[in-house]
């Protein structure tokens, strides 16, 4: 109902338009007619007096004395009276009223041509030049008139031209028929749509909006605090106290994000993750926003090759070799075994070579080998004959030395090297600060496109036992955070009792033998047909060394000798300690049986019920793994390198003297349970392999097929992050592997560290046992 007074209303505004436009031309011609009256006044006024000045002359005087001697003041009139005579006729001619309306006519912005009135008011003259104003009047009155009622012919020939369109549109207008088709019109163009979808988009609530909310301060914080954790990290502070620091400032944030967001896959995505997660995406999703693209920093090297279309490659380095039966040489090979089963990707196992001086003081039962050839043939024999495959993988070599005071095998020259350029696709070092204490060559994060780090010892528990063992022991974690920093993308601590580094996660990736699981397989066997398994008692398998927990089987069963009257164990171990440990065991008067070392899969070892193994210096131990596969009891402390084996109702885990005592007795009084085979399979090295996949992210990474995008798993979605974001951690890796590569090329300063002399390269021996170039030759300076 309201539309149909719109042209009425409208109307109304025109009308009220024209009645103040006729308002102001009646002020108007007021305003000159009153001025043409007043110059009038004027001139009237002037002739009287010039009249009166006359007629007060000197009667004295005549016209004639006058003409015949006029006085000074008679001259000067006669001077003025012709002055005066133009004027009069100036303001009595016609052209003065034109002349005065052209002076004072209003200036008006909008320019009308305001001739026809010009015209009018000339016309209108009377005689003497004065402008009848009453007439001009009369007209302009009949020009409202006919603007109202006057006939079409009377008005357009009376009206300027102005006028006429004016009324010609008034008149289109009052022809409509209906508001409606007036404004449904307008309602349907094309000029209204765009119109109304502008307003749209001015109008549209944030929440609909699909931009990213920019960083605030609190997020940059959070983000600087974060990436400045390696920093941090070397004065001391730690993860931890970082990772709160960073929740603090991010939550907040977070909150508002969440709350703004109607997305539920959004939401997921920031409600659910971890925070670090969740502050790199928020980085990455701003950084994409913006379309910046980080080209590299200061240690950017040349692009890795791409192998995101081609056969993948996976290199294992290691610290030890057989036939030296410890963790690094076993653990590794079976590692190498069980990722060549897999087609998606290729493996080389990169061991170290001893010479030959070396080999004697290494490997066990003067067991020498004269070339890398004959070393390849026994390991390949050995892992055969207990996987029951035959492995697919290539096995290198990289020259070594043997370290007595470290008891370990430490790497000569660059072995970055050994791994060829085509083949540098995935590194895995087994063993990452040990690698890495004196590596002077190519940083391996440089050369491959991942490094994963596998930390298997527990070297700090170690140099703690030795002569200043603590102040050792300070170094030497920063050492260690320090290279595997600089050198690792990841890194997988077998259980908690490692050091914390960085960018490490907890998780077992080492199975037992699956000899031993036929072995428990075996002896299950026997029992479900009634046969007696087990028919020896306890027994302690390991390496004759104070730290490989002697020193505490020792202490306990010194202290309870009275509590296990009758209680004899066999220990089995050769070592550098052996002296030491059997005179502390008699002077003791303990019942231990001291046997050499030997394999823990010997016939001789199936038929013990108990295995004791109070050590709290290993990483992970494997003889317990393997005890727990042959189905016997495990006696073991309440410690973090334990944890992996609590759910194993086998395993009977002590937590003070006492209780040691009471799970010897309710071992040695019971049977073991039978495994189940979900406890067989958590055991075996395919599921370790499973384990080793997913943590590493290799499995992830090897069926990547964009570049460039960096994968982080939340809830079983994968979430794309920024690849080319910049990091400042980045950063301060590649200036802490920079500082590392100019210390470790000084020759005093590794000496003064306890490196091997003659590690920096390798030496002629190691040339001609592995056909080598002289270092000079074949190793120049890698990587910087």
């Amino acid at each position: 109902m309201a539309t149909q007074h719109q042209p009425s209303s409208a109307f109304s505004f025109l009308s009220k338009g024209w009645r103040e436009v006729r308002d102001s031309a009646d002020a108007d011609l007021r305003l000159m007619k009153d001025r043409a009256n007043s110059f009038k006044n004027l001139a009237t006024s002037f002739d009287r007096e010039l009249e009166n000045f006359f007629n007060s002359a000197a009667p004295g005087f005549s016209v004639a004395a006058m003409r015949s001697s006029p006085p000074a003041e008679i001259e000067f009139v006669k001077r003025l009276q012709p002055k005066l005579s133009e004027i009069r006729r100036a303001y009595s001619s016609p052209d003065f009223s034109k002349k005065v309306l052209e002076k004072w006519k209003p200036r008006a912005k909008i320019r009308i041509d305001l001739s026809a009135i010009r015209n009018a008011i000339v016309e209108e003259e009377i005689g003497d030049g004065v402008v009848d104003f009453e007439r001009i009047k009369g007209r302009r009155l009949g020009f409202w008139e006919g603007l109202k009622g006057e006939s079409e012919s009377e008005s357009e020939s009376r009206d300027w031209e102005p006028i006429r369109a004016l009324k010609t549109r008034i008149r289109e207008f009052e022809k409509k028929s209906s508001s409606v088709e007036i404004f449904d019109g307008f309602k349907n163009s094309e000029f209204l749509e765009k119109l109304k979808s502008s307003l749209k988009s001015m109008c549209k609530e944030p929440q609909e909006s699909k931009e990213v909310p920019p960083l605030d301060v609190p997020e940059l914080l959070a983000y600087f605090v974060k990436q400045s954790g390696p920093f941090l990290d070397q004065l001391g502070v730690s993860r931890d106290t970082c990772d709160k620091i960073v929740e603090s400032l991010y939550s907040k944030r977070k909150n508002q994000l969440l709350l703004q967001s109607d997305s539920e896959e959004e939401s997921s995505l920031l409600g659910n993750g971890n925070i670090n997660d969740e502050l790199d995406l928020r980085i990455a999703s701003v950084l994409q926003s913006t379309g910046h693209r980080y080209e590299g920093g200061l240690w950017t090297d040349r692009p890795k090759q791409d192998f995101s279309s081609n056969e993948r490659h996976v290199a294992i380095v290691t610290t030890a070799s057989l036939p030296w039966m410890t963790g690094t040489a076993v653990n590794p090979l079976f590692r190498a075994a069980y990722l060549s089963q897999s087609k998606k990707q290729k493996v080389t196992l990169l061991v170290p070579w001893l010479c030959k001086s070396d080999q004697e003081l290494v490997y066990p039962s003067n067991l020498t080998f004269a070339s890398p050839e004959e070393q390849e043939g026994y390991i390949r024999n050995w892992l055969e004959e207990r996987t029951g495959f035959k492995a697919e993988f290539k096995i290198s070599f990289y020259p070594g030395k043997f370290s007595k005071e470290r008891r370990s095998i430490l790497p000569a020259g660059d072995t970055s090297q050994f791994i060829p350029s085509k083949d540098a696709d995935i590194a895995i070092l087994e063993e990452p600060e040990h690698l890495n204490w004196y590596h002077h060559g190519k940083r391996w994060t440089d050369k491959f496109n991942h490094v994963v780090g596998v930390v298997h010892t527990n070297y700090l528990e170690y140099i703690k036992r030795e002569k200043n063992g603590a102040l050792q022991a300070f170094f030497v974690k920063h050492i260690n955070n320090w290279v595997t920093r600089a050198y690792c993308s990841k890194v997988l601590r077998l259980s908690a009792a490692t050091q914390d580094l960085p960018n490490s996660v907890i998780c077992n990736v080492h199975g037992v033998n699956p000899k031993f699981l036929k072995i428990g397989e075996m002896m299950a066997a026997e029992r479900e047909l009634g046969q007696k398994a087990f028919t020896k008692g306890a027994y302690f398998l390991g390496k004759m060394v104070w730290a490989k927990g002697y020193k505490e089987l020792i202490d306990l069963l010194g202290k309870h000798k009275t509590d296990l009257d009758g209680f004899n164990m066999d220990v089995f171990g050769s070592g550098e300690d052996a002296h030491e440990v059997q005179s502390a065991a008699r002077r003791l008067d303990l019942n231990l049986n001291f046997q050499k070392g030997r394999d823990h899969a010997d016939d001789s070892l199936h038929r013990y019920k108990v295995f004791i193994n109070p050590s709290i210096s290993d990483v992970l131990c494997t003889a317990t793994a393997e005890a727990l596969a042959m189905g016997k009891f495990v006696v073991c402390a309440d410690h973090p390198s334990n944890e992996f084996f609590n759910s194993f109702p086998n395993c009977l885990i002590y937590k003070t003297p006492e209780d040691f005592v009471a799970k010897v007795k309710e071992a040695l009084e019971n049977e073991p349970y039978p495994l189940t085979p979900e406890q067989r399979y958590k055991l075996s090295w395919e599921a370790a392999t499973q384990r080793f996949m997913e943590y590493s992210d290799l499995d992830q990474i090897l069926n990547m097929e964009k570049d460039g995008v960096k994968p982080s798993r939340d809830k079983g979605k994968l979430i794309g992050k920024s690849a080319s974001m910049p990091n400042l951690s980045e950063l301060a890796n590649g200036g802490l592997a920079f500082a590392h590569y100019c210390l470790t090329g000084n020759e005093f300063l590794r000496l003064c560290t306890g490196a091997t002399p003659g590690t920096r390269d390798y030496d002629k021996q190691h040339c001609k046992d592995l056909n080598l170039l002289p270092p000079q030759v074949e190793n120049p300076i890698y990587g910087w």
